[in-house]
């Protein structure tokens, strides 16, 4: 697509969406041009760009039209808190900010919320909780916007029982590039009717349309949850624990895997104590239920398994302040890293393989001389390793090891994205999982919706 200046059309943006709701002035964009992504791979943003606030679907249309008629990049945005440079604008062009759409209607007979794209996970979460009814997969950052957790099909930890945005995510209302709008399923639990073209944007990034609203699952709130932390002395042994819990007929909310060496760095930086001072790797588990009785005796069956595996005593929160403090501490992990960190990826693999893959990068670890954190949700096989920043270390190792890391996980069975997607800088990795025939089939998909290629320009190719 030829770079048109994004500016020549501020007056018809203007007249779609209102003028105080186009920004063009260098410092009121620059909160638009990042997400979170680590800034040593963090894509550099063009700053040739135009924000756009639109407060309706109309308004997406008529302004995605004039952009694709126009021949103008638009790169929509949701809350910012992607991890691979999926909403920095790398090039001229227009940055569809939906902040503006965030209105939320709960239907509690249907346990449907129809969410607006701009909605938070903070505010879907609230609004729920009102009539009764939750959102258990809470798959991101509070301030995740509900239009790109569906666009990126957002994971989490709670995924093992609760699934991801794919499940959880029942209708779609999508702008494509021509500006033509599609309702795409709605508040329907069956719907086997042709080619299911829902599921093509949910994980899309922003590639094929823009989201504008989405009928989300709810479930009723939970009667009760519990907390437990197992120490183990040995990473095999821990990750054996998993599929045995599994089989033993319990099905956890959350079963985090997560090492001592990452979790002093988080009492340091939050001031915080880990309450067990045994063990060297640990499974935080998460049970949810419809009673208080229920959690306990799925807690003394997790127990239970543990201690076959070499699991030292659980210790479970016995009050919600306890349980509070240790998912703080969980849940800041890549926060205490962030500042020091080259970047995060999130391999996915069978999980009864984490521990072997976790070996292999300490060894790629040792090669290249510096640290790899590692964390993740062990109950499906999603590992976090963050690649630390070394002084007098050269990009290049760090990108060798992130290779080297890629290339393992996906020769035992595994993925190089399980949540957080492509975006701008993975795209060089995608030769490992997919076939050239795959990317082939993936970009004429992406013609089809979006013949002059006017969407996210960038982002899940391989470039």
């Amino acid at each position: 697509m030829a770079e048109i200046e994004p500016t020549s059309v501020l007056p018809e943006l203007s007249s779609i969406v209102g003028g105080q709701f186009v920004l063009s002035d260098p410092e009121t964009i620059k909160p638009y041009l990042l997400d979170e992504t680590a800034p040593p791979v963090r894509p550099k943003p063009s700053n040739d760009v135009v924000v756009v606030k639109p407060g309706s679907t109309e308004e997406v249309s008529r302004a995605m039209k004039l952009a694709n008629d126009r021949g103008i990049a638009v790169f929509p945005r949701g809350g910012g808190t992607g991890l691979c440079g999926g909403a920095v604008p790398s090039r001229p062009g227009i940055v569809m900010s939906m902040e503006r759409m965030n209105k939320i209607e709960i239907d509690r007979e249907n346990l449907i919320a129809i969410c607006e794209a701009g909605v938070t996970l903070r505010d879907l979460a609230k609004a729920a909780a009102e009539f009764g009814l939750a959102f258990p997969p809470h798959p991101g950052d509070e301030s995740a916007q509900v239009g790109a957790m569906v666009a990126t099909n957002a994971g989490g930890s709670r995924a093992i029982k609760h699934g991801i945005m794919r499940g959880a995510t029942r209708g779609l209302e999508v702008v494509l590039a021509s500006g033509e709008v599609l309702r795409l399923g709605w508040k329907l639990q069956k719907d086997n009717t042709g080619y299911n073209l829902m599921n093509l944007f949910i994980g899309s990034e922003g590639t094929l349309g823009i989201i504008t609203r989405a009928a989300i699952k709810l479930s009723p709130q939970a009667a009760a949850t519990l907390t437990m932390l197992i120490p183990y002395n040995d990473r095999y042994d821990a990750i054996r624990t998993v599929p045995d819990i599994l089989t033993a007929g319990v099905l956890p909310m959350a079963i985090e895997y997560v090492q001592r060496k990452e979790i002093a760095i988080v009492e340091k930086h939050l001031g915080l104590e880990w309450p067990a001072k045994e063990g060297s790797v640990f499974l935080l588990i998460i049970l949810d239920g419809g009673d208080e009785e229920e959690v306990l005796h799925a807690a003394e069956k997790i127990s239970e398994v543990s201690q076959k595996h070499g699991g030292l005593e659980p210790i479970v929160a016995e009050s919600s302040t306890e349980q509070e403090r240790i998912l703080t501490i969980r849940s800041n992990i890549y926060t205490a890293l962030k500042s020091e960190s080259y970047d995060i990826l999130d391999v996915s693999l069978p999980p009864p393989e984490m521990a072997d893959l976790m070996d292999a990068i300490d060894k790629i670890s040792e090669e290249h001389g510096i640290y790899i954190a590692m964390y993740g949700h062990a109950g499906d096989g999603n590992l976090h390793p963050q690649i630390m920043l070394k002084q007098g270390v050269e990009p290049a190792a760090y990108e060798r090891a992130k290779d080297k890391i890629y290339a393992r996980a996906t020769e035992m069975g595994g993925a190089i994205t399980a949540e957080h997607g492509v975006g701008r800088i993975r795209g060089k990795f995608l030769h490992y999982y997919l076939s050239e025939r795959q990317m082939e089939l993936m970009a004429g998909i992406r013609k089809v919706f979006d013949p002059k290629g006017t969407l996210n320009p960038g982002v899940v190719t391989l470039e």
